[in-house]
Formats: C-alpha cells, sequence, structure tokens
C-alpha cells in the first residue's frame, strides 16, 4: 500500500520587540489590550479555557492547550473552516523579546486562508508593537 501524506502548512511571523516577556505576556492574555490589537475575545491564559474572538466579518473560537506564563501560549483557532492552532512563543533577548506566532494546520485547498494569514499577522504584530508603546 502506497500512501501519500498530505501535510499542513505553517505561518510563521517573528519579531523583536523592545518590551521584557512580563509585558507582551499581558498583552497576548488580557482581554482588553487583546483587543486593541488583534480581536475582541475572553481569552484567559488557563489551559481548557474556551472563548470566541469575534470581529466584523466573523467569529473564531478557540481553546487553550498550552500555557507557559511569560514563554508560550497556544490556543485552537477554528473559524471559517479553518481549524488550526495558534502558538505565541516568547524568548528573553539582550534587547527585549523574540517574539514567535506559528499558526499551523493549513490544509492544500486552504490556499486563501494561508495567504490571508500570511498577509495578517505581520499587520496584528504592528498593532501589538503600536500598544506596547502605549502601555506601561
Amino acid at each position: 500500500m502506497n500512501e501519500t501524506a498530505i501535510e499542513a502548512r505553517s505561518v510563521v511571523v517573528e519579531r523583536e520587540f523592545a518590551h521584557p516577556p512580563a509585558k507582551i505576556w499581558r498583552a497576548l492574555t488580557q482581554p482588553h489590550l487583546v483587543a486593541e490589537w488583534l480581536m475582541a475575545g475572553d481569552v484567559a491564559p488557563t489551559p481548557g479555557h474556551r472563548f470566541r474572538f469575534g470581529a466584523d466579518w466573523g467569529h473564531v473560537d478557540c481553546e487553550v492547550v498550552e500555557v507557559e506564563p511569560e514563554r508560550t501560549l497556544a490556543y485552537s483557532w477554528d473559524g471559517m473552516g479553518l481549524e488550526s492552532t495558534v502558538t505565541w512563543t516568547l524568548t528573553p533577548t539582550a534587547a527585549g523579546t523574540l517574539l514567535r506566532m506559528e499558526q499551523r494546520g493549513f490544509q492544500p485547498d486552504q490556499k486563501l486562508a494561508y495567504h490571508g494569514a500570511k498577509a495578517g499577522w505581520p499587520r496584528f504584530l504592528t498593532a501589538l508593537d503600536d500598544l506596547l508603546a502605549r502601555i506601561d
């Protein structure tokens, strides 16, 4: 039997921020801050916590699957036919924090979603950078 594995694709965006991991962690996990740079939703850094991000184009259902405070936050990202996982990894650097975002789970037939994520996540990180500059 010859089976061909279909490999899901990932979108990875990395950016170094001149802010400590604790500050970035707050922006990733406090709903009022997340709403300013990503979408409104009742996110909480608690494994098993379910929440919904909402925007004018629709919503995304999420469940927190991994938490290591100030280091890793991962949640499922299910919306508009896409079932994926978003993982945030924070690594301290001499200048602040290297933030890595990986959204994995794009199937070969989900080209529109994949290209949308490739274009969208860098814009979200720019909005995150703007937020970080405004908060203590």
